[in-house]
């Protein structure tokens, strides 16, 4: 099939989000007349743990630690976000939004405004509109999204059995999900393709095992290498390999993705829309992965999910582990992504065990329910969490403590 050109592909994905999101948001923003941003603060809250299980976190984040970004209106309306702020995205965003029309998002976006205040923002919008944030881009076109989930273990992967990692896959089978992924960064590949072998055998049938390079974390391969790796995982039964090349690499994977059958996958560090463009200009991947965080938050991962519709390439969103997983959730299922990563996490940990620590804040609700390897989109206006705002206050502490560091909150 011959490409789209780029102009093409530009209007096609211009109209996917002007009739979806845009068209969405100037209606609202009449019928709810004029209301602007009074406030941003972020902030971390510490919870309580939960009795009788330790749950260990990925990265030496402390359990129940979370940054809320807080968005304050002149309607009285609050939103939040857990996708966690940056140092200085508060200030930053105070100074850009205070005073400002709340529904100018595109406008606050292109002027700057980072991720996780944009998040909040649109759960401002969502609960003014009494809409999930799903709906106000573009309607939900799946009310459930097939999942996976990443593990990592605490230790380097040359001490890891492929054994035990078939059996956490039997584990996440057994308790309904029915994808994982795990890091491939042994010294020698071949125990990574035995660990593929194991996690499908051990789950059974139905199950589906895939990898992440993520793009030479541990060191780069050459594309031989890559396409030799790619050809034994793909015999195991592997069913994506993730950024097996560099980042800036947009012909190696494209090269491997005509090579072999099984899926090459990448995007979660790509910033903007110039490098899914260009990427899916050279076919680059065969499914883009976003990661809203990088990508510059869920205005703008919509519109990359637009720009894979143009060029009909599936789109399998990265996510972060616990309440992070909101905003990526409800953008997904607008875009009508094929799968979305819940997060990651260590052995013998399931999402439930995560999030449990944060019921307090969410009237005692699980955020997210999952069955049959799906989760169910959330229908909360905004973001799709249950917030209770007096809880939040409650549990609010001194610090700033972000991916096992620590420094000063905004104020």
């Amino acid at each position: 099939m011959t490409n789209p050109d780029r102009r093409t592909v530009l209007g096609a994905a211009a109209l996917a989000t002007l009739a979806s999101t845009a068209g969405s948001l100037r209606a609202f923003g009449r019928a709810a007349g004029k209301i602007t941003v009074t406030g941003v603060e972020s902030f971390d809250i510490q919870m309580p743990a939960p009795k009788g299980k330790f749950v260990p976190t990925y990265q030496g984040l402390t359990p129940g630690r979370n940054n809320v970004a807080k968005l304050t209106t002149s309607a009285g309306v609050n939103g939040y976000s857990f996708l966690g702020a940056a140092p200085g995205e508060a200030e930053s965003a105070r100074a850009l939004l205070t005073g400002a029309d709340l529904f100018a998002v595109d406008e606050h976006v292109k002027r700057g405004l980072g991720p996780a205040v944009e998040e909040a923002v649109w759960d401002a919008i969502g609960k003014i509109a009494g809409q999930p944030l799903c709906r106000l881009m573009g309607g939900a076109r799946v009310e459930r999204m097939p999942v996976y989930l990443t593990y990592v273990w605490p230790v380097p992967e040359d001490q890891v059995s492929p054994r035990d990692q078939g059996a956490q896959a039997a584990k996440l089978r057994a308790a309904g999900f029915t994808a994982m992924k795990i890091q491939i960064m042994r010294t020698d590949y071949h125990g990574d393709v035995e660990a593929v072998r194991e996690m499908l055998a051990q789950a059974g049938p139905g199950f589906r095992a895939m990898v992440d390079r993520t793009a030479g974390a541990r060191g780069l391969w050459t594309y031989d290498q890559s396409l030799e790796i790619a050809r034994a995982l793909q015999t195991a039964g592997c069913y994506w390999l993730e950024e097996p090349l560099a980042r800036e690499d947009y012909d190696g994977p494209a090269r491997l993705c005509n090579a072999v059958d099984m899926l090459i996958t990448g995007g979660e560090g790509w910033k903007g829309l110039a490098p899914f463009v260009k990427g899916l200009q050279m076919k680059t991947y065969d499914i883009m992965q976003p990661e809203m965080r990088v990508c510059a938050g869920p205005l703008t991962m919509r519109k990359i999910g637009a720009l894979c519709e143009a060029f009909g390439v599936p789109i399998a969103p990265h996510a972060a582990t616990g309440l992070a997983l909101a905003g990526r959730l409800q953008v997904s299922a607008a875009m009508g992504s094929v799968y979305q990563e819940v997060g990651t996490f260590q052995p013998d940990t399931v999402p439930s065990d995560v999030n449990a620590p944060y019921l307090p804040i969410l009237h005692g609700e699980q955020p997210f329910l999952f069955e049959k390897g799906e989760a169910v989109v959330p229908q909360y206006p905004g973001l799709g969490l249950n917030v209770d705002e007096k809880a939040v206050e409650k549990f609010r502490v001194a610090g700033f403590e972000r991916r096992g560091t620590k420094g000063i909150a905004d104020r």
